[in-house]
């Protein structure tokens, strides 16, 4: 279990040691000051109005549009968003995108939540689920029986990620076959994925995307809204805020069924701006990237640090998990830490490990992460 710590050791980490910003939670994530500003100068004629009406549909028309074009998506490939975040979206999955029979591959905390959307849903068979130890990831597996492949492009509660691709000699979705869906929380915009080898690749955007949550956004192949014309015309009862078909009539008409964010919706298009504007997701995984190769360095070289995770090319690059050892208490870090502002640090409460967990989106500078490992390292000498 995760020790809480109730009397903080008074550290003070020197200001040259710390990070410029502070923030490196696994969502809400940070977001950036300039997006704060814009949204403050936008106010007056943003915040407080129809959703409805030309303003905000045109920022939805921009989220819709500079996704397309920051993941290259191929014609017939549609952006469509909805109210909820990922968890309404697994549950809207279960009504209007698996027919009858579903895979899932479960390696963590959130991998294992769609599919007990899908075991827990009386109009759908069982589904079959592969699981792994914590710290690795399975593989999927080709079934005739199968309509809907399952997949975690990132698992946020223990900083695994795995390439995201089609299961080896599965029937094309063309062809009658099983479709992809990719749960892409914490790795969209941070981690490089191929349209191809996806249906349906969902997210929310307060993690790599630099907003707020409530809000799911899907990247949908031309066989997914097939898919999902095509059960919203046989009659399954679904409610209507759940509806994948009221979503994609709503999202073709740049608006969502009901009432969004509109700060969120403001800030997402401001972050998918900021990544186009600076090379698309070549800039923004190569800031992941950075960060990632500074953190496993560090925690490679360290004498009281490593990565959790065991197989280099299964950490992640957008979430970082590190282990300390038993004589060094990671919840007394962290604690120390947050005091000093450098917060959101902690692991995952019910992984129950002694260690760190560290945020490398896109919108953290790598200069940042270098800063935190300097600032943890004084932080244990200081223990010490």
């Amino acid at each position: 279990m995760i020790a809480y710590v109730t009397d903080t050791p008074d550290i003070t980490i020197p200001d040259h040691l710390r990070p410029t910003d502070g923030r490196f939670g696994a969502g809400p994530s940070k977001v950036r000051q300039d997006a704060v500003s814009a949204l403050a100068d936008a106010a007056p004629t943003f915040l407080g109005t129809s959703h409805r009406q030309k303003p905000v549909k045109s920022v939805v028309g921009s989220i819709r549009a500079g996704l397309r074009q920051l993941f290259s998506l191929p014609d017939g490939y549609e952006v469509v968003l909805g109210n909820g975040g990922t968890t309404c979206f697994w549950d809207a999955a279960t009504f209007g995108l698996i027919e009858q029979k579903s895979q899932h591959l479960s390696f963590g905390e959130f991998s294992s939540k769609f599919a007990a959307a899908a075991a827990t849903a009386p109009h759908l068979g069982d589904p079959e689920i592969i699981k792994s130890e914590v710290g690795t990831h399975p593989t999927a597996v080709a079934r005739d029986d199968v309509d809907l492949y399952a997949l975690t492009h990132n698992e946020t509660s223990t900083g695994v990620m795995m390439p995201i691709a089609r299961p080896k000699g599965a029937v094309a979705p063309a062809d009658g076959g099983g479709l992809v869906a990719v749960d892409a929380t914490s790795g969209a915009g941070g981690l490089p994925v191929n349209p191809a080898a996806f249906d349906a690749y969902y997210f929310a955007p307060q993690k790599c995307f630099g907003s707020d949550g409530g809000l799911w956004i899907a990247l949908l192949s031309p066989a997914a809204l097939d898919r999902i014309a095509r059960i919203g015309a046989s009659g399954r009862w679904v409610p209507a805020s759940l509806d994948l078909t009221v979503a994609v009539d709503n999202s073709r008409l740049d608006q969502t069924y009901n009432t969004p964010a509109l700060a969120t919706l403001f800030l997402l298009d401001n972050q998918v701006k900021w990544f186009n504007d600076n090379g698309g997701l070549t800039f923004s995984t190569g800031r992941s990237d950075r960060s990632a190769e500074i953190l496993y360095t560090w925690a490679d070289n360290s004498d009281f640090a490593r990565p959790f995770v065991e197989r280099e090319e299964d950490r992640s690059h957008v979430i970082g998990t590190i282990d300390l050892t038993d004589s060094i208490d990671a919840a007394t870090v962290a604690a120390v830490l947050r005091a000093n502002g450098i917060v959101d640090t902690e692991p995952y409460r019910k992984l129950g490990r002694n260690q760190l967990r560290i945020a490398m989106f896109p919108g953290i500078d790598p200069d940042d992460v270098a800063s935190l490992c300097a600032s943890i390292n004084y932080v244990v000498g200081a223990l010490a």
